[in-house]
């Protein structure tokens, strides 16, 4: 049925979700035509309303839309732009595109012109800040997926095999715009997915807008209090189609695995595996292997060699300072830096502040890692030596208890105080809030906390990730050195029991069997396969070995080039 929204706009909606306002229909042109663009077929062409239901269950919402300005719409002109501005520029499935432009006819939404905007439906279960801000987070996302050459090789290497087709991933990982690029790589490979933010503050909303809209269920929004956090966890393990449970987890901390080994075991029983984002996450799983706890095979990402030596190290190197100075304005040149830790997060913050003119500290636990830092040129001594003559202090750990009550009382004032492990645990912010004789509240994500003695301390983003708390997290770039091991590491545990594929893509290494329960690192060869998908984007060029040079070394001249224990 035609119902006019407004004078001459109408929308036409296509199977797979997509609805564009339209004008000068009419039934005969529209109703029953036949599309076909890439193999996939529109049926049944039919009109709709411009409004739906918001899931949140807040009452309806309108779309704001941007996009393709078609002065003089019939069906000629829209067979021609889904074919020329949208499947030409995807090769899955409908669900997966947003919101396109035409370069040449970029209006805005106001514009009295009758124009298309392409939009997916939305997911049937979310919860976000603003599904208006949809549109900007598809431009954002569509900026990123040029920085993200690893996960676009990727959807172009595997997406004809579908390898994760039936798999129903539950993902918890910070709801970034690089996070978006991620998700949609998932779903291109057949993947259906639910999403949640791996903590409070490091939503971007118009990235989880904009992956609401294209029809992923995501329950995330920055600033959630604890018990929404949590709230959002439960939500996206029912959120699946047709009822149906999880049988990946794709985890970032360990929370979401936590929460599914403690309160619902029993969605593990048909469960392939997870894999683990972040150093703290990774220790847990040793830890529940330890135990007898692990209940499905875990495949460490953070220890493959193109994550933690460029994420962790390269990665915190450019967004720790992003944060500080978002949040401070403070001029680093000249301050006394204390970093406690020197593994790879902490040797990125130590020459990231050394490079912009601070004097560094830094403490360690670790002789090997105090060795290297001291050989680095950084003095090292104890937290209790240094936070007297501190200004800004990072910490790096992912321990707890890291700068305490002893340590607040002799700071300087103004001194800046954050983290860049994963939990809020290595600041006891508790102890602030309990002695502070005020607190103020500069900005969000900043506070000033004046102490007995008459000093302040100025905390960051609660003592939680400072990087995505005050600013936007690590580059593109990086994180798509980072999410490559992921979608590699989900197909690998999906696909650990398919022997043709396993024929066909030599490179995962896979036999028949089973995978034993256990915590595995991605082989050698896919690690170097994520380096080399990333080398032409810096314009870097391989050398290559003769085969005199590869028997002299005892390597395949394709590689794997170095022993798992190397430590690079």
């Amino acid at each position: 049925m035609l119902k006019k929204k407004a004078a001459n706009v109408m929308i036409l909606s296509v199977p797979g979700g997509f609805r564009f306002p339209l004008s000068n229909y009419s039934r005969s042109s529209l109703g029953h035509s036949q599309y076909t663009c890439r193999g996939h077929s529109c049926l049944s062409l039919s009109i709709a309303p411009i409004s739906c239901l918001d899931r949140n269950n807040s009452g309806p919402i309108t779309w704001r839309y941007s996009g393709i300005i078609i002065p003089e719409v019939n069906q000629k002109n829209i067979q021609h732009h889904l074919s020329k501005h949208l499947l030409s520029r995807y090769t899955s499935t409908f669900s997966g595109i947003s919101y396109l432009s035409s370069s040449q006819n970029n209006y805005p939404a106001s514009h009295p012109s009758p124009y298309i905007a392409i939009m997916s439906a939305p997911a049937h279960k979310f919860k976000i800040a603003d599904i208006s801000l949809a549109a900007f987070g598809r431009r954002e996302i569509d900026l990123a997926e040029g920085e993200m050459p690893g996960l676009m090789a990727i959807r172009a290497k595997y997406a004809e095999a579908q390898p994760l087709a039936g798999a129903r991933i539950a993902g918890c990982l910070h709801m970034t715009i690089q996070t978006a690029v991620l998700i949609e790589t998932l779903k291109a490979l057949g993947a259906e997915v639910t999403w949640t933010s791996c903590n409070i503050f490091s939503t971007q909303d118009h990235a989880a807008a904009a992956i609401a809209a294209s029809g992923t269920p995501v329950f995330a929004w920055k600033g959630e209090t604890e018990d929404e956090y949590n709230w959002c966890l439960e939500q996206q393990l029912v959120a699946f189609k047709d009822g149906k449970q999880l049988n990946l987890i794709l985890d970032d901390g360990g929370d979401l695995t936590a929460l599914v080994h403690k309160k619902y075991p029993e969605m593990l029983k048909d469960c392939y595996g997870l894999s683990e984002e972040t150093t703290t996450g990774v220790h847990h799983l040793y830890r529940m292997l330890k135990n007898n706890e692990l209940l499905v095979p875990a495949v460490n990402v953070n220890d493959s060699v193109t994550k933690s030596k460029f994420d962790n190290l390269y990665g915190c190197r450019e967004s720790l300072i992003d944060g500080i100075k978002r949040a401070t304005d403070v001029m680093i040149a000249g301050k006394v830096a204390v970093v406690a830790g020197f593994g790879d997060v902490g040797k990125g913050c130590a020459q990231a502040l050394h490079s912009m003119g601070a004097r560094v500290i830094v403490t360690e636990i670790d002789p090997i890692n105090a060795l290297q830092a001291a050989v680095s040129g950084f003095q090292v001594t104890t937290m209790e030596e240094a936070a007297p003559i501190g200004q800004i202090f990072v910490t790096t750990t992912g321990c707890r208890d890291i700068l305490t009550g002893e340590h607040f009382s002799v700071m300087k004032n103004d001194a800046i105080v954050c983290n860049i492990g994963h939990f809020d645990i290595e600041i006891d912010v508790a102890w602030l809030k309990a002695n502070a004789k005020s607190v103020q509240n500069i900005k969000p994500q900043v506070d000033r906390f004046l102490m007995p003695n008459g000093r302040h301390i100025i905390l960051l983003a609660e003592g939680r990730l400072v990087n995505l708390g005050c600013a936007t997290g690590h580059s593109s770039f990086v994180m798509s050195c980072s999410f490559s091991n992921q979608v590699l590491a989900q197909i690998l545990l999906y696909k650990s029991q398919d022997e043709a594929f396993g024929k066909k893509y030599v490179e995962f290494g896979i036999t028949s069997g089973k995978r034993d329960i256990g915590v595995y690192v991605l082989p050698k060869v896919l690690d170097e396969q994520v380096a080399l998908l990333h080398l032409d984007h810096v314009n870097a060029k391989l050398s290559k070995l003769t085969p005199k040079q590869a028997e002299y070394l005892g390597l395949e001249i394709d590689g794997p080039f170095k022993a798992e224990i190397y430590r690079y």
